[in-house]
């Protein structure tokens, strides 16, 4: 069985600009879906992406974009929901089982969509990424909403599924470690919430390219994926690790769990995307780390886990002087 053309759903996105490199270099064609074609402009250098604008919300649309492919992917996820608030334990809100309605169209509406159209073309191979701690039981609805959207994936019979975990993912251009450089680099200290919380993080280029390898691995179908480094961190180890590696070395300050909430319930209630909410906070209440210590990937994967020092550091000190851009260019052969 080889799978040469796939659609992608979440493909503009950071880990999926990393995924598709990574796919092209296989000699695929990809078909990227979003919501705004200009999303996907940088994806265009490469020689066989097509970057298609679509509601994802509309089966049929979702059938469409599947014409012609032998597999798909979906990466998208959301960090908060629709309005960075919603109810939750504790704060006289939803359920411990339920969760807003951006987690349910996300999470859970989405995937249900892409199962049907997968069946009703013929597309018989998806790979789902979902996230390390999702559980029916966790705390946050973030988690919760993750694993229902595992359980219909993989319920999926006639679909040979695959579910990746992953922990925290950190690369160039990403929204973890490149954001504690850039605080770093105005603020005399940093305030970190949830500093306590344990998390392994893996590198985007070892996420992506265990989903290509995977993608032709019987023994991966049907199965759930933990994706993790090698090495464990509190986020305040590596918020002091991104301040150093940027060049701004600071003291970092963990907030006590009542000022980190407060500041919680500030922020999600300010317009524009929220930063911090407080269901990301019952996120971090549980370690992001693999389930058996030390990490070692099942064969099947095809990849040992990178040191998060010895690439963090590279784009986190500028010493990575080539754009993304450029990047791909050079690994096209254009």
């Amino acid at each position: 069985m080889s799978h040469r053309n796939l659609l992608v759903l979440g493909g503009t996105g950071f880990i999926g600009q990393a995924l598709v490199g990574r796919l092209v270099e296989r000699g695929c064609g990809v078909r990227v879906a979003t919501r705004r074609r200009a999303h996907g402009r940088e994806l265009l250098v490469l020689p066989s992406v097509e970057v298609v604008e679509a509601d994802l919300n509309d089966p049929a649309a979702l059938r469409s974009l599947l014409a012609g492919c032998d597999a798909a992917v979906n990466l998208v996820g959301v960090l908060h929901d629709v309005d960075g608030r919603g109810g939750s334990p504790g704060t006289g809100g939803r359920d411990r089982g339920a969760y807003g309605a951006g987690f349910a169209a996300a999470h859970v509406e989405l995937p249900r969509r892409l199962v049907a159209a997968c069946l009703a073309q013929g597309v018989g191979r998806l790979l789902h990424v979902s996230a390390l701690g999702a559980d029916a039981a966790a705390p946050s609805e973030y988690l919760r909403s993750k694993a229902e959207g595992e359980r219909i994936v993989l319920g999926a019979a006639a679909i040979a599924a695959t579910v990746f975990r992953p922990s925290v993912v950190f690369g160039a251009g990403d929204k973890f470690l490149s954001r504690f450089a850039a605080l770093a680099s105005v603020l005399p200290c940093l305030p970190v919430v949830g500093a306590r919380a344990r998390m392994q993080p893996v590198w985007v280029q070892d996420l992506a390219g265990a989903m290509c390898h995977t993608l032709e691995q019987a023994a991966s179908f049907g199965r759930s994926y933990e994706i993790c480094g090698p090495r464990i961190y509190t986020l305040g180890e590596l918020a002091r690790f991104a301040a150093q590696a940027s060049g701004h070395p600071r003291p970092v300050i963990g907030l006590p769990d009542f000022l980190a909430r407060a500041l919680a319930l500030v922020l999600e209630r300010l317009p524009g995307p929220s930063v911090l909410s407080r269901d990301n906070l019952r996120s971090l209440s549980i370690d992001c780390v693999a389930s058996s210590q030390p990490y070692r990937p099942a064969p099947e994967l095809g990849f040992e886990p990178t040191p998060l020092e010895t690439q963090a550091t590279l784009y986190l000190s500028g010493a990575h002087v080539r754009s993304r851009y450029s990047d791909w260019r050079a690994r096209a052969g254009r």
